[in-house]
C-alpha cells in the first residue's frame, strides 16, 4: 500500500508514532515544500525524544506560509524542547514571538514559567505561572507547576496544597500531578498521603528516577517519625 500523509496523521493520533514516522519518509514530498508533512515529522521526532531531528523540522514549519495553529503549536514545542536541552534564549525567543504575534495564553506563560524555573529564577516562574492562572484557571499545567514550585521553596504550602489538588482532579491519570500532590502533603507532613499519592505516580511514570526520589526521601521522613 502507497504511504500517504492521511494515513500517517492517523498513526500519529493513535500514538503509533515510529510507525507514523516510517509512513512520512516512505512519501515523495519533500518537507521543505509541504509544511504540513514538516509538522508532523516535527511532532513524529519530538514524540520519540529525538529532539535535534525535530528542531529540523520544527524550524522549517515556523518559517513557512504555513497553517496558523501548526505555527503556534511548533513554536511551544521548539521552546519545550530548548528548555529541557538548555538553549534558554532560543527557548525564550519562540515564546516572545508568540506574544509578539498577539498570542497570550495561559499556555505560552506556563511555558515562561518552565524556563524561568529551570533557570533559577523561581520568582519570576510564579509570576508567570499565577498570570497563565489567572487567563486560565482551569489549565492543569500550571497549576501543577506553580503549585509544585511553592510546595518546594516551603511557601504558602496550603496554597501550593490546593492547587495541586485542582491539577490532579482536572487530570487524574497524570502522574507529575500525582507526584507533585504528594510532595505538597510531604512538605506538609502528611508522609501517609504522600506516600499514598507519590506510589501510584511511579506506578504510572513506569518508574521515573526523580519520582522515585520523592518516595524515598517520603519513606524515610515517615520512617523517623515514627
Amino acid at each position: 500500500m502507497k504511504a500517504t500523509l492521511k494515513n500517517a496523521i492517523r498513526l500519529y493520533r493513535s500514538k503509533r508514532y515510529a510507525a507514523a514516522l516510517k509512513e512520512l519518509g516512505e512519501l515523495d514530498e519533500e518537507p521543505g515544500d509541504v509544511p504540513e508533512l514538516a509538522y508532523y515529522l516535527g511532532l513524529c521526532h519530538t514524540q520519540l525524544q529525538q529532539y535535534e531531528e525535530a528542531l529540523i523540522y520544527l524550524e522549517q514549519v515556523v518559517t513557512s506560509e504555513s497553517d496558523l495553529v501548526h505555527i503556534y503549536q511548533s513554536r511551544m514545542i521548539l521552546s519545550y524542547i530548548y528548555t529541557i536541552t538548555g538553549r534558554y534564549r532560543l527557548a525564550r525567543f519562540e515564546l516572545d514571538s508568540l506574544v509578539e504575534a498577539g498570542y497570550e495564553s495561559a499556555q505560552v506563560y506556563a511555558a515562561y514559567g518552565f524556563v524561568a524555573y529551570e533557570t533559577g529564577k523561581f520568582e519570576d516562574a510564579v509570576n508567570y505561572l499565577q498570570q497563565a492562572i489567572t487567563i486560565d484557571p482551569e489549565n492543569a499545567n500550571a497549576l501543577n507547576s506553580l503549585g509544585y514550585i511553592l510546595a518546594e521553596q516551603g511557601r504558602n504550602l496550603h496554597y501550593a496544597l490546593n492547587l495541586c489538588k485542582k491539577a490532579v482532579r482536572l487530570n487524574d491519570g497524570n502522574p507529575a500531578y500525582l507526584d507533585s500532590l504528594g510532595w505538597a502533603h510531604y512538605k506538609l507532613g502528611d508522609y501517609e498521603e504522600a506516600r499514598s499519592f507519590i506510589r501510584k505516580a511511579l506506578a504510572a511514570s513506569n518508574g521515573d528516577r526523580e519520582i522515585a526520589a520523592h518516595l524515598k526521601a517520603v519513606i524515610e521522613s515517615r520512617n523517623k517519625k515514627s
